[in-house]
């Protein structure tokens, strides 16, 4: 079996792959100061039954890159592929500086061109992302602060506000701090969304783009959103990772 690794800001995010499909998946804290020996220990009893022969990587920590390419070699003797590193990728890249872009974006387009030949994606993690591709390039995208970084930068800036969980309020005024705070932030963010499909949609000059949604909290947004999503994968960068694996082992 192959194991899947994300390595994100906020959470590393597994799946073992088996016969063309994720047969589970579970996440981790990114945690910056764990060694390789303590990363294994965490995602040990998630592997039980499971014999790992192969890694794939995707990663924007270089930190916890390290750590976990350890952690491959010591306890499961073999080198994993690092996405970004003379790996096949079947995309083109059209930017400034291909090198720049984000492995987790690579990831999301690579997934997303084989569901539709152009299309947005709408990635709402620790940033919230959005990436328009055709004819599988990647063509540009969009980066704003994501829903948990930029709800926290609120409750740390206004002495009086307090820590929430992100549940959705019955409707958008309120009359309480918390649903206030709930509203403001998951139905504003909606409304960004909704905005940045809109613009992009008018300045590619293509008003049916298919919308692809991903990350952690798109199944708290996309139900808010007022601009059809074609589709929901929260997996959509592990299945990237799937596909530049196989391409490259074929």
């Amino acid at each position: 079996m192959v194991l899947l690794v994300d390595i994100g800001n906020t959470n590393i995010c597994f799946g073992i792959y088996h016969h063309e499909g994720i047969v589970k998946t579970f996440r981790i804290k990114s945690f910056l100061d764990k060694s390789s020996d303590e990363f294994y220990m965490l995602i040990k009893p998630f592997l039980e039954d499971v014999t790992i022969h192969d890694m794939i990587i995707c990663s924007v920590v270089p930190q916890i890159t390290s750590a976990i390419v350890k952690m491959a070699r010591k306890y499961f003797t073999l080198e994993p592929l690092i996405v970004g590193q003379k790996l096949k990728i079947g995309l083109k890249i059209i930017c400034d500086d291909p090198k720049t872009v984000g492995a987790d974006l690579i990831c999301d387009v690579v997934a997303a061109s084989h569901y539709f030949e152009e299309g947005l994606v709408v990635d709402l993690g620790t940033a919230s992302k959005f990436l328009y591709y055709k004819n599988h390039t990647y063509l540009g995208a969009s980066i704003a602060p994501g829903v948990a970084i930029s709800t926290q930068a609120m409750i740390n800036h206004a002495a009086l506000l307090p820590n929430m969980e992100f549940v959705t309020p019955s409707k958008v005024i309120n009359t309480s701090t918390i649903p206030c705070m709930q509203s403001g932030v998951l139905y504003g963010f909606a409304s960004m969304v909704d905005g940045m499909i809109q613009r992009i949609k008018s300045e590619v000059n293509n008003p049916n783009l298919k919308i692809i949604a991903t990350g952690g909290l798109i199944r708290l947004i996309a139900p808010l959103c007022q601009e059809k999503i074609d589709l929901i994968d929260p997996d959509l960068v592990l299945l990237g990772l799937i596909k530049i694996y196989l391409k490259n082992k074929a």
